[in-house]
């Protein structure tokens, strides 16, 4: 059963794993670790990182096809 979503389950475990690290941003700048600025660059790098993965990850399945 689990087979048939493997991708499915894959992109759950990446969504979940990026809401807890927007939380744990949220929980530094709520506990006056970090100032709001700096929190909200982590969250802007954080889904720089998510995206520049993301399409790297996209153009390696491209290629793949191709050889």
């Amino acid at each position: 059963m689990f087979m048939k979503n493997k991708g499915l389950l894959a992109v759950a475990g990446i969504i979940s794993v990026f809401i807890c690290v927007v939380a744990g941003v949220f929980a530094l700048v709520r506990s006056g670790a970090v100032k709001a600025e700096v929190g909200l660059l982590m969250l802007i790098c954080l889904l720089g990182i998510y995206v520049g993965f993301g399409i790297l990850a996209a153009v390696y399945r491209l290629v793949s096809r191709l050889q």
